[in-house]
């Protein structure tokens, strides 16, 4: 009886031991390792996608951001060339102005020096004074025309520009007006035209000439910061990173409170 009761109870509990115990499924558990794999690999994927898409539409942006730059920066040329032609003309008006006044002042002491020859004897006197007051004068009056005649070269050239829109034309112009007048006062800024006019022409070694001739010929010239500028931009368009990098920062270097200084600067961050 009792080595029945041990048999059953026996029974009983190799029974539970079996019902207990884990069973492994070696077949499920490498599908779902090579389906865990295959996940991790599509989310990396992904991720490298979104990684790729994030740098295209950076430099897509950066690239806009760079056109509307140099868009403003033709804009800032051609407004400043329009303060030039302003200023030009004021000059002239008020040089004008003052050759009306020193005539007048002339005529007036002709005028006192013919009371004074009529006050103390003959007519005859004053006929043959009169004539001779103006001469003096006319010596001097050459040096205006040709000054005048500058000007009006240098105007008509910007206005090619800024007025007409005919860049072509201005290029030939601003050429005769500084084979003409090599040493002018305006000299520095129609070298500065004549460079940003071939630079629009993507001609990167006549624009360089043009703006080197500033920076070395014309060290006090306002125009000097942005043909440094311009340089740099025609060294990063030729791929010379370096170069590029160096005229930039002597631009912010020596001029930082400049309007190029700012662009200088915009160009150091995306090189």
């Amino acid at each position: 009886m009792i080595q029945g009761v041990t048999m059953c109870a026996a029974l009983c509990i190799s029974a539970a031991a079996q019902a207990q115990a884990p069973v492994y499924d070696v077949g499920n558990s490498s599908s779902q390792q090579t389906a865990n794999s295959g996940n991790s690999s599509s989310t990396l994927e992904q991720r490298i996608t979104v990684l790729e898409r994030m740098v295209d539409s950076r430099t897509q942006m950066q690239h806009r951001l760079q056109q509307q730059l140099d868009t403003m920066q033709g804009e800032i040329d051609e407004l400043r060339g329009a303060v030039e032609v302003h200023t030009n003309q004021l000059e002239k008006v008020l040089e004008r102005q003052r050759e009306l006044y020193l005539e007048i002042d002339k005529r007036v002491e002709a005028l006192k020096q013919a009371g004074v020859g009529s006050a103390s004897g003959s007519a005859s006197d004053y006929s043959s004074s009169a004539p001779s007051q103006p001469a003096p004068s006319k010596p001097q009056s050459p040096a205006p025309a040709s000054a005048e005649s500058e000007s009006d070269a240098y105007d008509a050239a910007v206005n090619l520009i800024l007025k007409s829109r005919e860049y072509d034309k201005a290029i030939p112009a601003f050429q005769s007006f500084l084979s003409s007048y090599p040493n002018s006062e305006y000299a520095p800024n129609a070298h500065y035209w004549l460079g940003q006019l071939l630079f629009n022409q993507q001609k990167w070694s006549d624009a360089s000439e043009q703006f080197n001739i500033v920076i070395d010929r014309f060290s006090d010239s306002p125009k000097r910061p942005d043909a440094l500028l311009k340089l740099g931009v025609i060294a990063e368009r030729q791929g010379n990173k370096g170069q590029a990098r160096s005229l930039f920062q002597q631009v912010v270097n020596e001029y930082p409170d400049s309007s190029a200084t700012k662009l200088a600067q915009s160009r150091l961050s995306g090189l």
